[in-house]
């Protein structure tokens, strides 16, 4: 058995022996900068679920309510141990300086949309955390938007798991080949946004 089949055996024996604290505690590990795969967590909890065996809108809740407690973790790292620390440590959880720069630069350009918007997006939405404590994002914002970026996403990947019922693991190859089009569609989603506030900006000031 390979490292990847043993992982995701882990995660399925995991969840299966503790119910919805396992899905809280496996998504608070990948939003806490774990390499833990949410696209193999909640579309497993939709295949309990289709089996009877889960609550549909529990199960996303249990994601989402661990995505932002991992998140709130990752948050308060950032803003206590800053850049340097991040780095040195980070390497530990397979965290690379390109990954971190990566965030920052979302964090940098659209501020705290950024939070939202990124929880859809591959990889940065795992360390977005960090940059926005880093840069002490007030932590009610930060914590009311992550919960709403990170709902959809949850329920999205939840909602598979239980349509493709005994299928749902094909999910896997799926979103891989979709990671393209989620970043494209957020960054039509970004630019409608920002156009919108420029917009609204503009007419303000006129009146």
């Amino acid at each position: 058995m390979g490292i990847i089949e043993w992982g995701i055996l882990s995660i399925k024996d995991l969840i299966l022996t503790t119910g919805y604290p396992g899905v809280f505690f496996l998504m608070a590990l990948e939003s806490a900068c774990l390499p833990i795969p949410s696209e193999i967590v909640m579309p497993f909890a939709g295949w309990l679920a289709y089996d009877g065996q889960f609550n549909l809108i529990f199960a996303a809740l249990a994601g989402t309510f661990g995505c932002l407690a991992g998140s709130i973790g990752a948050y308060l790292i950032g803003m206590y141990g800053g850049r340097k620390f991040v780095l040195r440590y980070g390497k530990y959880l397979l965290l690379s300086e390109k990954s971190l720069d990566s965030a920052e630069r979302w964090f940098a350009k659209y501020g705290s949309s950024a939070v939202f918007f990124s929880r859809l997006l591959p990889i940065v939405r795992t360390f977005i955390s960090l940059p926005a404590g880093m840069a002490k994002m007030n932590l009610v914002r930060f914590s009311v938007l992550t919960f709403l970026g990170s709902l959809p996403w949850c329920f999205a990947l939840t909602y598979v798991g239980f349509a493709l019922g005994p299928n749902w693991e094909s999910i896997t190859g799926i979103f891989r080949g979709l990671d393209v089009l989620i970043v494209l569609a957020v960054i039509l989603i970004v630019v409608w946004y920002l156009l919108r506030r420029r917009r609204m900006r503009v007419k303000a000031q006129e009146e």
